[in-house]
Order: structure tokens, then sequence, then C-alpha cells
């Protein structure tokens, strides 16, 4: 490593070196809490937490699923300059720039503590990391401030001992790259049993198998995705800096609350030894603009969930039942309040144990998660279920709804162009015009496209695949030369147009038109 040639260079060094010492330390800590109290995911959670809405839709719209990536980075910008300007400090005042390490730390436990699902132990990691920041820093500056041997101080700075800085510097950030490693390594030690758990999984037969999909709901058109979406491609978004990985051989549900005459505390085999139903449902997410991509089909496997309310003496309010909200509860304590009277209306909502034929990824919920269909995520999908409780919408705000969203927030009838896609070159002669639209529950019984504001002409549909699914649909459009833009809207099952005013995703979802601008070329 390179000797820093200056007392403020050499101390900027030092500060990131012990932040670096910090965090690693935090790490190998957190490897015997759980992952989620790391001092980075406590801090970026506690971020997230606190982040106004339409902030935080600005960064999904901006950074997509990589939002989460992008706040990592971020805090640990934020980070690095700090601790540089702390070493900068720590040259010239030791005990306050150790201080000032320590207290950094320390902020990451209180924000540790203040995550909805932390207990006590939450806190130690960044206890650990405050205390191993500030002795690297200490032991750093203390060979810092000491004089070369023969040398002394003079014209107000110190002719330190380059070499011995550079090798303690050299020291501390390779103590620190183990102690981060064997973080790591413990941490997918500490996960492997979750890992083993989902791989012998064996999930039974449904009870109520899914009919084939349709020989023509996929329509095959190219540029357009398969009508089943791959789980690799199922959109995810959450609040989760790490996903959790939850052992399926010691989960446990809990169903209890207003209403309730028989609590049930279920476990994974308890819910798979009832019979599963297999339903092919459409999930979109209330962040999805216009156009967006947070929107996904797939074939899920699981037990309804209204036969599980009813067994534990649950009515809904239209039958006299006192609650009139279901609290769903995640591992990492997100909540999600849904409708009582939708989840019992009739409707396939599940309690999901499968996705696509297997057991659900890790990302999507693994082992079981919420599915209602014709509910936005945030007020249906609960991932890595842990709870149920019923209350009131009165009684209790769900974590969105704190957050300025609407508590009740069904689908609104949406349709996407995705072939051809925006300032795409087209040749002159036939090209198709394709997408998707999607009601859940509703259905799609039209769609229609237009050039240019032009007449609106009915596109050929995909065959539907029972109400709960987006709809595939084509029309072939005869472009000729020059700029146009494409236009499509849809009609749901019950008659109803797409509307075309343009509002954005806060309260409850986007309206609006989705257009796409093209040239053609002769």
């Amino acid at each position: 490593m390179a000797h820093p040639a200056h007392p403020n260079t050499a101390g900027a060094a030092g500060g990131i070196a012990a932040a670096f010492a910090g965090l690693a330390t935090g790490a190998l800590a957190a490897a015997f809490v759980r992952p989620e109290a790391s001092p980075l995911n406590a801090v970026g959670g506690a971020v997230v937490d606190r982040t106004p809405a339409a902030v935080k839709e600005w960064a999904v719209r901006t950074f997509g699923t990589s939002d989460k990536l992008v706040l990592t980075l971020g805090i640990t910008l934020v980070l690095a300059v700090l601790a540089a300007g702390t070493g900068v400090l720590a040259v010239r005042h030791p005990r306050t720039g150790c201080a000032l390490a320590a207290a950094v730390g320390v902020l990451g436990a209180a924000a540790a503590l203040s995550r909805p699902e932390a207990g006590w132990k939450d806190a130690l990691p960044s206890l650990a990391a405050a205390a191993a920041a500030a002795l690297a820093l200490y032991l750093l500056v203390t060979v810092l401030r000491r004089p070369r041997p023969g040398a002394g101080r003079s014209g107000g700075t110190w002719p330190m001992d380059r070499r011995a800085f550079a090798r303690l510097l050299t020291a501390t950030v390779a103590a620190s790259a183990v102690a981060g490693y064997a973080g790591r390594r413990l941490g997918a030690h500490g996960s492997a049993g979750a890992t083993a758990s989902r791989a012998d999984l064996v999930l039974p037969p449904p009870a109520e198998p899914a009919p084939p999909v349709p020989a023509g709901a996929d329509l095959r058109v190219p540029g357009v995705g398969p009508f089943l979406t791959p789980a690799p491609d199922f959109y995810r978004v959450d609040t989760a800096l790490v996903v959790p990985r939850v052992d399926a051989r010691t989960w446990r549900l809990t169903l209890h609350g207003d209403g309730v005459s028989r609590p049930l505390s279920l476990t994974l085999a308890d819910l798979l030894a009832r019979p599963l139903a297999e339903h092919d449902i459409t999930l979109c997410c209330v962040s999805n603009e216009v156009g967006g991509p947070y929107v996904g089909n797939a074939r899920w496997l699981g037990v309804r969930l209204a036969d599980l309310l009813r067994e534990a003496g649950v009515r809904p309010p239209s039958r006299g039942g006192p609650a009139d909200q279901l609290v769903a509860r995640s591992v990492d304590g997100m909540t999600i309040g849904t409708p009582v009277e939708t989840v019992m209306d009739g409707r396939d909502a599940l309690l999901a144990v499968g996705m696509n034929g297997g057991p659900l990824p890790f990302a999507h919920g693994f082992p079981v998660r919420m599915v209602v269909p014709g509910l936005y995520g945030y007020v249906s999908a609960c991932k890595w279920l842990t709870e149920l409780r019923l209350t009131t919408f009165a009684a209790y705000d769900a974590y969105w709804v704190r957050r300025s969203w609407a508590q009740q927030a069904p689908v609104k009838t949406q349709s996407r162009i995705d072939t051809p896609r925006p300032f795409a070159k087209l040749a002159a002669g036939r090209v198709a015009v394709a997408g998707v639209a999607w009601a859940q529950h509703r259905g799609i019984a039209r769609v229609e496209v237009r050039a240019d504001g032009g007449p609106w002409h009915e596109a050929r549909l995909g065959d539907a695949d029972g109400t709960d699914t987006w709809r595939q649909w084509v029309w072939p459009w005869e472009a000729a030369p020059g700029g146009h833009t494409l236009q499509v809207r849809a009609t749901d099952g019950r008659g109803e147009v797409q509307t075309q005013e343009r509002r954005g995703t806060l309260p409850d979802g986007a309206t609006g038109w989705h257009s796409v601008t093209v040239s053609v070329h002769a």
C-alpha cells in the first residue's frame, strides 16, 4: 500500500479503513444475530421506513428493481465521506474523532432497534461495529501522530512514520476483509437450513388443479413475453434489503384477532395436509406506472384463505363479523391490510406455497405468501407470511397506509404495448403491435389500438384463462413512413373502458392510456 504523504490524507485513509473495520465487524456479528441486523442493512431499512412515498416512487421509477442496490451504495458513499472527515479530525483531536466514529455506530444500533421487527439483539452488530471502528481509528491515529525515529515536530506538522502507518493501515484493511468474508460465510451457513428445507420440500398435488392454459392464450408474438411469467423474471418490489430466508421446518403461522373464535397456529406441514387449490393469477404492483413492468402472471398453488378464516370462526362484515381488515405480517415486520369482505367473497384468495409448479422462491415469499386476485400487492400480497390478525381499518393502519397510500386498492384496468418498443425504427409495411391487458377479477373483454389519434381498431385477443389473468393482444398495423404515436386502451369484463385520465401511482394506482412513439422508414 502506498505511503500517505500528508497527515490529512493519512487521516482520511485511516478513517475509511476504520469504517471498513467497523462494517466488517458488524457483518460478522450479524451472522450470529440475523442478516437484517448488520449496520448497513439496519440503516438502509430505517432509511426506507422514513423515506416519503413520493421519493420511494421516484426511486422505483428511476432505478427499477435496482433501487435497493442504489440505496446501499449511497449509504456506503455517505459513510465513506463521513469516515474520511472523521479521520482528518482525529489527526488533530484523537478523542473527538474516535468518539464520533463510535457515535456513528451507536446511531446504527438505534436504527436497528427502530425497525418494526427488531429485538434487543439487533443492536449488537452496530455496537460491535462502533467499538471496532473507534479502536481501529485510535490505533491508526496513534501511529500516525508518533514521529518517526530520530525526527521531531516542526512547522505545525508531524514528521510521521509513514512506513509504520502504512503497515498498520494494510493490516487493518486485511483483517477487516477477513472478518467480512467470515461474516458472509457464517451467514450463508446460518441460512443453509432454510435452503435445505426448500430443496427437500415436495408439494402435494392439488385437490383442485388448474385447467391447462388455453392453447390460444399465448399469441407468441416476438417482443411479448410468455403468458406465464418464469419465476426469475417475475417482478419484485418490496422493502427487504436482505431477502428473508425462512426455514420451512420451523415456520409457523398464527391466526387470531377480532371475531376469531378458534385461533389457529399452523406449521407448513399442517397447511400442506389441507386440500390445495391451483390457479393462474396475475399480480401487479401499485408502483407500476402506465406501461410499466411491475406485473406478472403465474400459476399459484395454495390453501384457500377464506376456508381457513371460516375454520377460525371469522365472518365477513356483510354477515355480522366485527373485523373488516385482515392484517398480514411478514417475518421482516412488513404489515399489509386486506379487506376481509374481499378475501371471503368467493374469489381465489390463497395462502400460496407454490409458484409455476415448484415451491415459492425465497425472493417471492418462501415458504408461504398471500395472493389475492383483483387487489394491488401492497394491500394483498404479503410475502414471508407469519401472522394473520383480524382487526378494523379504523383501528389499525398497515405499513403503506401510514405512508400516504390508500387503505383499499382494487386493481385498475390497464393495457400495455410491448412491441414495438418506444422510439423503435421500423420498416414500412405491416407491423404487429402487441402487448398485454389486465383487470383481475373482472377480466378483459376488448382491447383497442389507434395510431396518431385516429380511429380505434379492435385488436385480436388471446384466449382467456379466467378473469384473474392478463390477456395478450395483437393488432396488424399498416405502417407508413414518418413518425407515429400508437395508443392502446382496454375494456374490462363489466364493459367499463380504461380511463384516459393520466394520474400517478399515489395513492391507489396509476391511470391513463399507454402510448409509444416510433419512426417508420420506407
